[in-house]
């Protein structure tokens, strides 16, 4: 069932590390510069306190951060591919918890700052990893076949699932 063209790094769309790179200096630098200088989309700021916005980013952030290592920590236990889908952990309450973490970092600095212009960005931001996550999926329909297609089934894209079995 081993497909050797995917046994690599083209398993990801070309050029993601591209994307990974750049994707959060732009949102960055757009919701810094909305936060700092311009003020043109902040003005929620004023009707929602401080520490209630900084509660919500760490609150966020946290969450962020434990789907990005337990993640990381499953799958990328070995140098090597798997030679079946994993479905233990936390790929067992969703399907891309590395990406939903880095989503949830954007989503956390929204919050920080209430910037209606990075919603814009962020919304962006997700279509392109939809867009990766579609491409990667297609490479594992065609690495594990009906396998993987079940794991789709019972297992959300985005939205994790707790109470999944």
């Amino acid at each position: 069932m081993e497909n050797k063209r995917h046994a690599g790094a083209d398993r990801e769309l070309p050029h993601a590390h591209l994307y990974h790179a750049f994707l959060p200096v732009i949102f960055w630098l757009i919701w810094f510069l909305d936060l700092q200088f311009f003020r043109i989309s902040t003005v929620l700021n004023d009707y929602v306190p401080l520490i209630i916005r900084v509660i919500l980013f760490g609150t966020i952030f946290a969450i962020a951060l434990i789907f990005i290592f337990k993640s990381h920590n499953l799958l990328f236990k070995s140098h090597e591919p798997p030679d079946h889908v994993i479905t233990a952990g936390i790929l067992r309450v969703v399907r891309n918890p590395m990406y939903f973490g880095i989503l949830l970092i954007y989503i956390s600095l929204i919050c920080l700052s209430i910037s209606l212009i990075s919603i814009g960005v962020f919304i962006i931001v997700f279509l392109v990893y939809n867009w990766m996550v579609n491409y990667e999926e297609r490479i594992l329909v065609e690495k594990y076949g009906e396998e993987y297609r079940k794991y789709q089934k019972s297992v959300p894209k985005w939205i994790p699932n707790p109470f999944n079995k």
